[in-house]
Parts: structure tokens; sequence; C-alpha cells
């Protein structure tokens, strides 16, 4: 994987700028919204990769719980760090597309809104966790706090099906319509979304397991000087005369 890595992400830089091409030039303006619903070439993969780094997280903890694998547990890890990094370009980009096209920042009240605020806040208190808990018990928590967070996630998604939001009905298989070439760029800049995020979990993958290695070896070596100050302290014994 070390030598393709260079490779993939030479190859993933060229698809994000003949994705950023596509969407700023090629494809053409809507006729209702203007140039800026091109932000949605951004929005849009930008949720759907998130939801899909946080599937992974639910799977990988679930994983965790049965049993118990450091591996395991530094992918779910990695995927909720990546994850709530792209739920954060989405709660950034959505009011930006949000006040020219309704008229405000936010919509209180709005349940795809609030929801994705929530999920957002759920997957931080995860990272919290596992960064500033002490306990033996900190990845079983975190993990269990990760299958909570994870049934968000569909109400997130499929919120726009089941109640009344400021948000336009989906543009794939909840009856709304989009311009074949729109859609096409659309999926483009998922797919290249998707080898960046694959890059930035692999690289971060790497540096957890050479953490958790260092500060193994480190606890070794603690333990180790630990023996020798104990056993040099032992009085020494003499000889019955």
């Amino acid at each position: 994987m070390k030598r393709f890595f260079p490779i993939l992400s030479i190859l993933t830089a060229i698809l994000l700028a003949y994705a950023l091409y596509q969407a700023l030039v090629v494809v053409p303006t809507d006729a209702l919204q203007g140039d800026v619903y091109r932000i949605i070439y951004y929005h849009v993969p930008s949720a759907w990769t998130a939801f899909l780094l946080f599937l992974i997280n639910f799977v990988a903890s679930i994983i965790y719980l049965i049993r118990r694998s450091p591996k395991v547990d530094i992918v779910a890890l990695v995927c909720a760090e990546v994850g709530v990094v792209f739920c954060t370009v989405v709660l950034v980009t959505g009011p930006i597309w949000a006040r020219p096209v309704w008229g405000i920042w936010w919509a209180p009240g709005d349940i795809r809104l609030t929801s994705t605020l929530v999920l957002w806040l759920i997957y931080v208190s995860y990272l919290v966790l596992r960064r500033f808990s002490t306990s033996a018990q900190t990845q079983v928590l975190a993990a269990a706090l990760a299958v909570f967070g994870a049934l968000d996630v569909p109400l997130v998604y499929f919120s726009i099906w089941f109640f009344r939001t400021q948000h336009p009905q989906p543009v794939i298989g909840g009856g709304g319509s989009m311009d074949p070439r729109m859609l096409r760029v659309l999926l483009i800049n998922w797919l290249a979304f998707l080898c960046f995020a694959f890059l930035v979990c692999w690289s971060r993958y790497r540096l957890e397991v050479l953490h958790r290695e260092v500060d193994q070896a480190h606890a070794l070596e603690s333990l180790a000087g630990a023996g020798m100050a104990e056993k040099a302290s032992l009085p020494l014994s003499r000889s019955a005369p």
C-alpha cells in the first residue's frame, strides 16, 4: 500500500481538480437559483461521505464491542474524526447556500438541520471522550456512544421524506429531479471526495498505529525501569557466620 499511496494521491488530486472544473465551469447554471446552487457539488457529497464514514464507525464499534480488537477500534476512531470534518463542511456550506435561496441562514425547527447538528455534536462528543478520558473503559464507552450516534444518520437522511422541511425533495429516489449533466458532476465530486477521505483515513490510521506502538514502548520501558529501581533498592543479603 505504501508504494501505491503517492500514485493514488496524485490521481485523487487530478480528480478533485477535474471535479472542481466541472462544477464551476462546465455544468449549466440552475435556472431558479443561479450560480449559488453550485455549492451543491460540495454540500451534498460532503454529507454522503460523512454518512458513509459514520456507518463504517458504527460497524467497527459493534465489532469492537464483540471482539475488543485494537485495530478495529482505530478504524472506528479514524472514521469518526474524518466524518466530523465532512459533517462540519455540511454545516458550513448549508447556511451559505440557504442565505440567498431561503433568505435566512438557519431555519429553526427544521428537522434536517437540527438532526444534522445533533449528529455533529454526538460525534464531537465521541472524539472529546476519546481524547480526554483516562478511564480503562474509554474505548468501550466510546463504541457504545458511536452505536447510539449512528441511529441519527437515518433520521437525517430520511427526514425530508417524512417531515416538512425547507429542503427540497431528494434528487435520487425521492421524487425530485435533476439535469443528467448536473447529476453526473455531482457523482464525480462524490467520487473525488471518497478518494480524498480514503487517503486521509489511511494516513490517520497509520499515524494512530505508530502512536500506540510508541505509547506501548514507553509503557514497557517505564515498567522495566521501575523494576530495576525496585531491585536496586533491595538490601544485600549476608551469609550467616
